[in-house]
C-alpha cells in the first residue's frame, strides 16, 4: 500500500473554471500506483472544485451565469463585505459547489469519463494563487502479491 501526498499550487484567472486534469493526471502517473482514489482538497472558502465537461465552453459560461444568478455581487444583500462585492458572493458560490473531491485511480490514471475534467473555481474577483492538497493512497505498481 503506498501513501502520497503533494500540495498544487494554481494561479488562479477571476471569476474562471481554471481546467487542472493534466496536473493531477501528471501527478498521480508519477506516483506509481496501480489502484487506488486520489483525494483533492482545496483549503480556501472562496474558491472550490468541480468536475464537469471539459469539451463545450458554453457549459462553464453557463455554470457561472447561474451561480451569479444564485449569488449576485450586490453588497446590499449581505452583512459580510469585507473583502468587497464579490466576498460573500464567493464564499456562497464555494458552499454550493465543493471543496473536495474523491477519483479513482485504475492502471495508473484517473477514471475520468470520456468528457469529464477536474477544474478549479475561482469565485473572487481577483488573480489568487490557490493550494491544493492531493493525497492518493492505493496499491504499488512495484508490490509482488
Amino acid at each position: 500500500m503506498r501513501l502520497a501526498q503533494h500540495e498544487l499550487t494554481v494561479e488562479t484567472v477571476p471569476r474562471t473554471a481554471t481546467e487542472i486534469t493534466g496536473l493531477v493526471a501528471d501527478w498521480v502517473g508519477d506516483q506509481r500506483v496501480e489502484s487506488g482514489l486520489l483525494t483533492i482538497f482545496i483549503p480556501h472558502t472562496s474558491a472550490s472544485l468541480a468536475i464537469q465537461e471539459n469539451y463545450s465552453p458554453a457549459v462553464w459560461q453557463d455554470i457561472s451565469a447561474f451561480l451569479d444568478r444564485l449569488a449576485p455581487e450586490d453588497p446590499n444583500r449581505y452583512r459580510h463585505n469585507d473583502e468587497g462585492p464579490d466576498d460573500m458572493p464567493a464564499h456562497l458560490k464555494s458552499l454550493l459547489t465543493q471543496v473536495q473531491l474523491t477519483v479513482p485511480v485504475r492502471q495508473g490514471r484517473l477514471c475520468l469519463g470520456t468528457w469529464q475534467g477536474i477544474f478549479l473555481l475561482e469565485h473572487r474577483a481577483a488573480v489568487h494563487r490557490r493550494g491544493l492538497i492531493l493525497t492518493l493512497i492505493g496499491e504499488d505498481k512495484d508490490a509482488k502479491g
